[in-house]
């Protein structure tokens, strides 16, 4: 029996999360120098784990336990990204329609993220002897 093996690249919520931490990484190149090592370096650091985790839970899935651990991390570091945009906004470092329009993107990678936790079974490997 043949087993096709996509790469997490290939994922929808991968592809996603990805587009939006690229697009954050470009935004924050703006962002003021004394913010360098804090606000700039926690987005990025946050975005680019969403991207991380979905990697891992996409190597986790013999294992369901692990694989939707991942994903709730994945989960964690969208909602800090999300909060990181607020300020972001707030601190009128980023326009506020871009900030909604980056915030709507990590709230579409949470949906997915959420309905693969519901439904694991679909992206789970499963070995049979």
């Amino acid at each position: 029996m043949s087993v096709t093996i996509r790469p997490h690249f290939e994922t929808e919520v991968h592809k996603q999360a990805f587009e939006a931490a690229m697009q954050l990484f470009a935004l924050s190149k703006s962002f003021p120098k004394d913010e360098r090592y804090s606000l700039t370096d926690q987005i990025r650091r946050s975005s680019r784990s969403v991207c991380a985790n979905v990697a891992k839970a996409w190597r986790h899935r013999r294992y369901e336990a692990a694989f939707t651990s991942k994903l709730t991390q994945a989960e964690g570091e969208a909602g800090e990204t999300q909060t990181w945009i607020a300020f972001a906004v707030r601190c009128e470092y980023l326009p506020r329609e871009r900030g909604v329009e980056l915030h709507n993107a990590y709230e579409a990678v949470l949906k997915l993220l959420v309905a693969m936790k519901k439904h694991p079974e679909k992206w789970c490997i499963r070995i049979s002897n």
